[in-house]
């Protein structure tokens, strides 16, 4: 039985170690409440307390690191210090995966780290990415930083929107004026995401890094529409004028090369847990 060990159980993290108990793995993790780690251990994941703050806190946390397999799942922080909080969590981080017996590392990324820009070609895997030319640095140098000089494989899994369930597109946007509605999407479904991290695990696809992001497309404007008749409630009052042109898209295609199948490969069909009244 392979041991796994998940650096943050939240919205991903939660569902990846329930699949990954169903799936036959040893399954640890972190959290930095105890009120969610007494919720996670009824449902048979058990959990550690485990902070980055930016250094290490907690009590036992060092058996998340005996495991042979780790999942970093810790998002940047927006507002703190440019992304400098979260470089410093990864530094403690990394010393303490160095200092292990780790010998597999998943880091879930985004693909915020591709230019900004509109472009013809979709963005692959193969971008030449640089501090130049990323849309975001902060991203750029945490996978530089657990990238480099390393004894462990690495596999890198850059998550486009992460969408479906209680996470729905078009109510962020309900009511409101003049939103972006022509241009293309590159979302995810939560499930999708989950399976994605599994299958990464199972098939060993190490030392690459994986975009995760649905193969099809649609635009803003008909998911939003789509997510209100559908979910009951207002649509976006109006949308900006733009032409619609090139777009910023990330190719999956490599995943899909892997065998990998999407649960729901077009956004328009994504599912949703219903509205509370």
């Amino acid at each position: 039985m392979k041991s796994i060990s998940i650096i943050g159980l939240g919205w991903i993290g939660e569902p990846l170690g329930a699949l990954l108990n169903e799936k036959g793995f040893q399954v640890l993790g972190s959290t930095t409440s105890a009120e969610k780690q007494e919720r996670l251990s009824k449902k048979g994941i058990q959990a550690i307390r485990f902070s980055l703050n930016p250094h290490p806190e907690g009590v036992g946390f060092n058996a998340l690191f005996q495991s042979e397999i780790l999942v970093v799942n810790i998002p940047p922080r927006t507002r703190s210090g440019e992304g400098q909080f979260h470089l410093e969590q990864l530094k403690y981080l990394r010393a303490l995966i160095d200092q292990s017996p780790i010998q597999k590392v998943i880091f879930v990324s985004s693909t915020g780290v591709y230019p900004e820009g509109n472009s013809p070609e979709k963005y692959g895997e193969d971008f030449p990415l640089s501090l130049e030319n990323t849309g975001n640095d902060t991203l750029f140098r945490a996978e530089q930083m657990l990238s480099q000089d390393r004894k462990y494989d690495l596999a890198i899994v850059r998550f486009g929107g992460l969408l479906g369930d209680d996470r729905i597109p078009g109510k962020y946007f309900s009511g409101e004026e003049n939103v972006a509605g022509h241009t293309r999407v590159n979302f995810i479904h939560r499930r999708d995401a989950v399976a994605l991290l599994a299958w990464v695990i199972e098939k060993e696809l190490w030392n690459e890094a994986f975009n995760g992001v649905a193969p099809i497309h649609p635009l803003r404007r008909d998911i939003y529409e789509k997510n209100a008749v559908e979910l009951g409630f207002t649509p976006p009052a109006s949308y900006q004028n733009e032409p619609e042109g090139k777009d910023r898209l990330i190719d999956s295609s490599k995943i899909l090369e892997t065998g990998f199948e999407f649960e729901f490969p077009d956004p328009l069909e994504f599912s949703y847990l219903p509205l509370r009244q």
